[in-house]
Order: structure tokens, then C-alpha cells, then sequence
């Protein structure tokens, strides 16, 4: 028996494992994972994040996830479900590294196809370029989400369709590229500088690189109010004569800059090109006085001499013309060097003045 006993080889049973003089059972071996179920939480934060990504070209990682209210480690989970559902989100590593949603991306929330879409799309821009009253805004804010996901293959064809079709009524500039204004509001948006071609009012050109700030609809088309960074001063450039733009990639931190500011240096900038009558003023006072007093609107003036200022000035006609310089304080003395024309206007509109005038004196 003893030697049978020593043939016998007790196995111990694979299911069970020998702890401290007792068997437990162990786990069975693990199988396929089971399927992950995006819970609501989730789904709510995911569809915000998309939310997020489309009203800002770039966001930082860490002000994102603030955003959200979550770690960036569930932050980029959150990327990868997006990027699952065909949204090309791409990814900027390093200290100032963050998130863009980039164009080419599908836009199933919308569930519009390749017609509809370019339809779309001509429509905004359509109204866009001729900044139709109460929606330029709306319609500048609707076009910027578009194009930023808009697809080459589909630009082209909006492009293609929008050089072949012609507005009929009213508009201030139909000759203002509509998807010029879209990269142009893209930029604003997301404070991205720009460089670009321009043609100034005397046709002179010159390359400009700016820091954009709005579009403003003003009486003679669109017109980008943007700051250059070398001068530190604001600026208005008419759209339609914009060239070679191209977007830098740089981002930069907005400056304050009110809407009443802006639309007075768009306006001012619109005066330069009403071209048909022009006219030059000698002011009786410093330019540096005259700048703080009246900004964008005496951007041309020149000095003189340390007391006076030369301002030319410019209109579509001679009445206009002497309304423009009606607004000089009666404490800014002024003399009219040019034209002989406005000269002329000048003084027999202000006869035919004295002479309404001398009737109360009777």
C-alpha cells in the first residue's frame, strides 16, 4: 500500500488554489469585454464640448476641461468619441497645447445633405455680402460656423454657384467676395491674425498684418476694423479691396474696443473713398490736439507746423462736402486751400445763409 501510495500523484483541481489550509474558488478567466454604453452625463458633456469647439477655432486644453467641468484625462476621452463620430478634431501638444475642430469635418447634428448644404451656404453668404438690414450679424456669425466645417469638395461648388448668380434689388456692395467676409468673421472670431494684400483709396498697395476685430457694414460695403500690433493704432479696410489674405495661425488677446469706436473708424474709412470732390482744410490747432478730440475721423490729417494741421477731406458731392466741414468746432479756426470749387460752393452757400439769416434781423 505505502508504495501504491507513493505512484499516486494528487493533482489539485485547476479551479481551486490551496490558501491557509482552505480552497477558495478563483474568478473564471476573463471573456470579451461587454459592450460600453455611453451614459446621459456623458453624452450631455460630449455634445457640449462639440458645442465649445465650434464657437472657437482654438481652445486650451485646461480652460476646456475647466469649461466642462471635468479632468483632462475625460477630456480627451470625450475628443475620442467625437473624433468616432467623424468630427476631426486635431490636438496641439506642449504648454500651450489645446483643441481645434478643423475643417472637413461631416455635420451629422444638422442632418443636411451635400444640396442642401451648398444652398445653405450661398444663402448666407449672399446675404453676408450685401448686409441685408437687422441680419448682417446673424448672418456674419451663422456663415463663420459653416465655413469652418464646410468641406473642399463642397466650397467649390458653392464658389462655382455664387460667381454664377446675380442679386437683384438694393445692396451696398455686391462686389464684396462673400467668402472673403467668411474668413475674414472666422478671424475676428477667433483672434487670429492675418496678413493680406490691400489697395488703399489712392491706389496705392500695400501688405498689411493686422489683428482683426469686426466687420462692420458701412454706406459703401464691408469694412474690417483690425489693430495693427506694430503701430498700436486701429484701422478700417475695405473688404472688396482685401487680396493674398492669409491666416498666420497666430492667436493674440483681444482689446477693448466699443461698437460705437469701431463703427466711427468704418465710417471714416468709407469717407475716404467717396473720391468725386475733394477738398483740403487748414485747421488752427495742433494734430495731436485734433486726434485726441476726433480720432479715426482726422486719420489723414498731417501737420504743419506745431499750431496747425493740414485735413483733406473727400465726398460724392460739393453739399456733402460742406456738411463734412460743418462739424469743426467754432473753436477750431479753418481755412479751405483746396478746391477752387469747394472754395466757390462755399462762399455762395454761405451768402444765400447771411442773406436767409438777415430777415430776422429786420
Amino acid at each position: 500500500m505505502p508504495d501504491m501510495l507513493e505512484k499516486i500523484q494528487v493533482k489539485p483541481c485547476p479551479e481551486f488554489h490551496d490558501h491557509s489550509d482552505r480552497y477558495t474558488r478563483t474568478a473564471p478567466a476573463p471573456g470579451p469585454p461587454e459592450e460600453e454604453h455611453v451614459s446621459h452625463p456623458t453624452l450631455a458633456r460630449v455634445l457640449r464640448l462639440l458645442s465649445l469647439l465650434q464657437a472657437r477655432r482654438f481652445w486650451p486644453g485646461h480652460e476646456l476641461a475647466e469649461r466642462l467641468g471635468t479632468s483632462e484625462r475625460t477630456l480627451r476621452r470625450d475628443i475620442d468619441q467625437l473624433r468616432e463620430l467623424g468630427y476631426r478634431v486635431t490636438a496641439e501638444r506642449g504648454y500651450h497645447g489645446g483643441y481645434s475642430l478643423e475643417a472637413g469635418a461631416n455635420l451629422p447634428p444638422l442632418l443636411l445633405d451635400d444640396d442642401e448644404l451648398v444652398v445653405l451656404a450661398v444663402g448666407l453668404r449672399t446675404v453676408a455680402a450685401r448686409a441685408v438690414e437687422h441680419t448682417d450679424e446673424t448672418a456674419l456669425s451663422a456663415l463663420a460656423k459653416l465655413e469652418q466645417l464646410l468641406p473642399a469638395r463642397l466650397r467649390r461648388r458653392v464658389s462655382a454657384l455664387q460667381s454664377h448668380t446675380l442679386p437683384v434689388g438694393p445692396g451696398p456692395s455686391s462686389s464684396t467676395a462673400p467668402e472673403m467676409i467668411a474668413r475674414l468673421a472666422l478671424a475676428s472670431r477667433d483672434s487670429e491674425r492675418v496678413r493680406f494684400g490691400y489697395t488703399q483709396a489712392t491706389g496705392t498697395r500695400t501688405t498689411c498684418f493686422v489683428e482683426p476685430h469686426c466687420l462692420i457694414s458701412a454706406e459703401q460695403g464691408w469694412y474690417l476694423v483690425a489693430r495693427d500690433p506694430h503701430e498700436e493704432s486701429w484701422e478700417a479696410f475695405r473688404v472688396n479691396r482685401i487680396d493674398s489674405y492669409v491666416a498666420t495661425g497666430e492667436r493674440f488677446s483681444p482689446h477693448e474696443l466699443d461698437t460705437r469706436c469701431a463703427t466711427e473708424i468704418a465710417n471714416a474709412a468709407a469717407a475716404r473713398f467717396a473720391r468725386r470732390h475733394v477738398g483740403l482744410l487748414r485747421i488752427h490747432a495742433p494734430l495731436e490736439t485734433l486726434r485726441s478730440r476726433f480720432g479715426a475721423w482726422v486719420q489723414d490729417a498731417r501737420a504743419e507746423s506745431s499750431t496747425t494741421t493740414l485735413l483733406p477731406i473727400s465726398a460724392d458731392n460739393l453739399p456733402e462736402l460742406v456738411f463734412g466741414i460743418a462739424w469743426i468746432p467754432e473753436d477750431y479756426p479753418y481755412e479751405i486751400l483746396e478746391s477752387p470749387e469747394l472754395a466757390a460752393f462755399a462762399r455762395s452757400l454761405g451768402s444765400r445763409l447771411l442773406h436767409a439769416a438777415s430777415r430776422h434781423e429786420r
